[in-house]
Parts: C-alpha cells; structure tokens; sequence
C-alpha cells in the first residue's frame, strides 16, 4: 500500500508530502490544478519513463520519494532476486531523481537500481488504470489480453509461445536447408575433387626440402664421381702418393737409426703414411661404391612439379597444402550430415507442431470458457452501472496459428434494444467506455495481486445514476485493498475514505500546487464547488453535507 509521497520540484509543485490510506482515496481540484503531475509523480516511481521537462523552472533536479507498507510476496521475490535488502517491518522506500543533464537516479531502501529494475517492482506495487486504458477497449487486439487475465492464462501462454517461437525456429532452419541443398551437391563435387587430388598426392611437411636436397646431390653426381677419381687415383696409383709417403717414412727410419735426433720425426711421418693409407683405402672404397640414377633424377623433379602445382591451388606450403585439406574435409563432412540434420529436424519439427497444435487447443477451450463467463460478468457489471439494454460479446474468430495463439477475440456491445451488437470502437461513447472499463476492472479485480490500483479519471463522460453506481464500485473495489481516484465528479469524492484537494496558490507571481487533506466541513464545500461551480451556496454546502452523513451511514 502506498502511505506516503514526496515530491519536490516537479512542474508547479515546489514541494508536496501527500499521505494516502487504506481504502478509497480521492483527489478533486480544477482542470489544471495539477492531478495530472501527481499521477506522472507516481509513474516515475514506478519506473516509467520520465522527462528533464517535468524539472520546476530554475531547478536543476526534482526528487519523487514514495512509501510503501507492508508490501506483497512478488515484490520481495524481485528484491530478493536483486539483493535489495528487505525492511523488518516489510515496508518499501523508493527514490527518483530526475536532473536536467538527462541523468536517473534510482534507490529502493537506499539501494541503487536500474530504470528497468524499478518498473520491474513497479509493477507488483501499483496498477494505474487512466483514460488510455479505455482506449484499449478501441483496439480490438487488445481484447484477448482480457480474457487470458480472467483465465488465468499466463503459464499456458509463455508454454505455447515458446513452443510456437521453436517451431518457426526450426522451420527456417530446416528451410534454409532445403535451399541450400542443391548448392551443397555442387559444392560437395568440388570438395570431393580436392580431397582426392591431395589424398592421392599424399603430401608430407619436410618433403620438398628432403627432395631439393637429393636432387642438388642428384644434379652434380658426376662432378662427384670424377673427383672421387682423380683423389682415389693420385693416392692409391703405381707411384702415387700413398706409395711415396711409405717410401719416405722407410728413408726417414733408417735414417734415425743413425741420426737420434731424426727420430721424433721418422715417428711422425710413419704414422702419417698409415693414416694417408687408411685414408686412401677409405676413398677408394668410397669410389668404388659410389652410383646414382639419372632416372631418379627424373622422379624428383616430377614430384616437385606435382607438388609445387598444389601449392598454387592450395597453398604455398606443405603445412597449407594439408590445412586446406582439412578444412575441405570438415566441410564436406558437414554437408555430408546436412541430410541428416535435416531428418532430424523434420523430427523436431513434426514434434514441436503436434505441442504447438496441442497447446492451442488447450488455450482455445480456456479462452472459450473464459469469454462466456466473462461476458455474463460484464454484463452484470454493466447492468448494474446504469446500462440495463446492455448486450455484450466477445466474438471469438479463428485465424491462422500465430504467436497470440488460433484466434482473435473483439468486444461488440449493445446498447439499445433491437441492435445487434457491434465492434465497440464504433459504436460505444466516451462515458459508456468508462463504465465498460470499470465493469472489466471490476471484473478481473480478483486476479489483480497488488495492493493499490488508481483510476485516473476514469468517469469521463457519465454522470446521474451513472456516476452513483461507479461511485458504489469504486468504493467495492477498494474494500480490502487502496484505491487511488482522481474525479470530477461529487458522487465520487464523496464516497472517499480520504479526500485530497488539489488546488493553486500564487505567490511574488509565481504559481504553486498545494496538496490538502480534507476534512467533514471542508469536503462539504469541495462537494458543493464541483457542483456549483465558483458560486456556491450555503444550501448546497449543507446539500453536500448531508450527503457525506448519508454515504458515511451506509458504510
């Protein structure tokens, strides 16, 4: 329930602190008076949009500060969920600052929230029911969102539309499929093309620079052999130099038997003629042993073409050449399970058809059923508030499958007798929206969980009996729960629990809203103003007052 609001700075109220109560709370004032800034105050805190325009001219910001008591569970589930940490007494403070740089600031027990997070509170504290809501009654797509309240529909709905929303999901997945099938065979052609011609040249990394190393081997082989020769000849041959080293290492030994200090060098040099010996026997074997094939050359370069063609198809390594490879392969392998993925969303998709066809049928009958009581209801409501030729219908149409569900549900009322009835937006006035509004309100008022709901304005257009019977509703709706109403009608603010004038005072030529709690006397001359006018009477404030006594005694 909201006890309390604070509001500094908004439009022509400089400062106002507004206490509410439990039961019917009214505020009368003069068009203009500034009932309209006390409604855009409270949609503030509740987290709807807001303008630097609603900012008292020459302030740089306005604050809205609400107090609420004893709030319900869905409001302290939403605190939970953001770590608001909750009051003992289970009461709720929320702040709005509005600043001219266009900025928000926003706390809930002093703890900072986002804009969407406070609408998300919002919601569960306050409804506000205004002259747009009739509107509503205009747009004949609104209509269903009625009938789903009374049903409670709300479960049943998120379940068929997100099976709905799977369907179509996978229907264009699946369709997508199906047109790219036919480029897949092309594409699946090349990619088969590729894989073969890589798999069938059976690329190795390293390879082409083992191949460029043999084949440099390869392309000087005889350069090779000759010198082989010609070293294996000069050492080995008759008189080569195998042969005088063992000759001069001979001369050397006898030398030193004769000559000591020969001797170290006679040692020297016979070790030098058997390692040039074992050398030369090591060479000449070399040479023996040595061949090539000029046919292999051949391969060589045959493979190194074949190779080097990949690359300016491939890439211009080994490692690309495979890599390429790879990717094509996975590629193919993906269309390789496109028919696969397309059996299995067909599957998928016959299952989630048979669950959207099923939920549809489930809501179709809850809406059916729900639309004959909620038409009886209305139209007792109706009858009631002074509209006793009423008929009224919910034409129910069946339509194509959509996310809304397999039908479309429009409001036709009759007043007159002999009419049939007709679309509302044709044929109902503005006063006769308002009772049709109340009477829905009225209506669905048993599945509305929060605390304190308030009608702005919402008897435009009546008056007589008429207003008496909203009047008598509005006090109904508010038993057991705040009802916050904005009038112009005396049978209305007289049924108040609390009466609140708003009204203007101008100081130094600068206009102010003030906010006034009434109480016996002063609620009599209110009274007696809105119906007179500027020229009020003794008689029509004693008038007033004896109607204030009666309403009071039939409490």
């Amino acid at each position: 329930m909201l006890n309390g609001l604070k509001i500094e700075n908004i439009a022509v109220i400089e400062k106002a602190d507004i206490s509410f109560e439990s039961g019917l709370n009214v505020m009368t004032g003069e068009t203009g008076a500034g009932k309209s800034i006390i409604i855009d105050s409270i949609n503030a805190i509740l987290g709807e949009r807001t303008s630097k325009e609603l900012i008292r001219d020459g302030k740089d910001s306005a604050v809205v500060t609400a107090l609420f008591s004893e709030v319900n569970s869905s409001v302290n589930s939403i605190l939970d969920k953001y770590d608001i940490e909750k009051t003992e007494d289970n009461s709720l403070t929320i702040t709005r600052k509005i600043s001219l740089s266009g900025k928000n600031s926003c706390k809930v027990n002093g703890i900072p929230v986002t804009v969407s997070q406070l609408k998300e509170i919002g919601v569960s504290l306050i409804n506000i029911h205004g002259q747009h809501d009739s509107q509503a009654l205009l747009l004949p797509e609104k209509h269903c969102g009625f009938i789903d309240a009374l049903a409670d529909n709300k479960k049943l709905i998120e379940d068929y539309r997100a099976a709905f929303s799977s369907l179509i999901k996978t229907k264009k997945e699946l369709d997508s499929l199906y047109d790219s099938r036919d480029e897949n065979l092309t594409k699946l052609d090349y990619y088969n093309f590729v894989i073969s011609e890589i798999e069938k040249a059976n690329i190795r990394i390293g390879e082409t620079d083992e191949l460029n190393k043999e084949k440099s081997f390869l392309e000087n082989s005889v350069k090779v052999q000759k010198l082989l020769e010609k070293v294996s000849s000069a050492l080995n041959s008759d008189g080569g130099i195998v042969e005088k080293l063992n000759d001069c290492a001979a001369d050397m030994r006898s030398a030193a038997e004769y000559y000591q200090q020969a001797s170290d060098s006679s040692k020297r040099l016979t070790s030098l003629s058997f390692d040039i010996q074992d050398t030369a026997s090591e060479i000449k074997s070399i040479t023996d042993r040595f061949s090539f094939s000029p046919e292999r050359l051949k391969e060589i370069n045959s493979r190194l073409d074949e190779i080097y063609l990949l690359s300016m198809k491939y890439g211009k390594t080994e490692e690309d050449i495979i890599s390429f490879y790879n990717d094509t392969a996975e590629k193919r392998d993906e269309i390789g399970n496109s028919d696969e993925k397309i059996k299995e969303l067909e599957t998928t998709l016959f299952e989630y058809s048979d669950k959207v066809k099923s939920l549809s049928e489930k809501l179709s009958k809850s809406r059916e059923k729900a639309a004959a009581l909620f038409e009886k209801r209305v139209t007792e409501e109706l009858i009631y508030l002074d509209m006793p030729n009423v008929i009224f219908k919910a034409d129910i149409k069946k339509v194509p499958l959509s996310l809304k569900g397999a039908e479309t549900i429009e409001f036709l009322i009759s007043t007159n007798p002999g009419q049939s009835p007709k679309p509302i937006a044709k044929v109902a006035s503005g006063g006769e929206l308002s009772r049709i509004m109340l009477a829905i309100k009225n209506v669905l008022v048993s599945k509305d969980t929060v605390d304190t709901l308030i009608f702005d304005e919402i008897d435009t257009g009546v008056s007589g009996s008429a207003a008496e019977k909203i009047a008598l509703k509005l006090y109904s709706v508010s038993k057991g729960r705040q009802v916050i109403c904005v009038t112009h009608l005396a049978r209305i603010a007289a049924q108040a629990d609390n009466h609140l004038k708003i009204y203007k005072e101008a100081s130094d030529g600068i206009t102010f809203t003030k906010v006034k709690s009434l109480d016996f006397n002063e609620r009599a001359e209110e009274l007696a103003g809105i119906t007179a006018g500027n020229s009020v009477t003794q008689l029509q404030i004693s008038s007033a007052a004896e109607l204030l006594k009666k309403v009071r005694d039939n409490s």
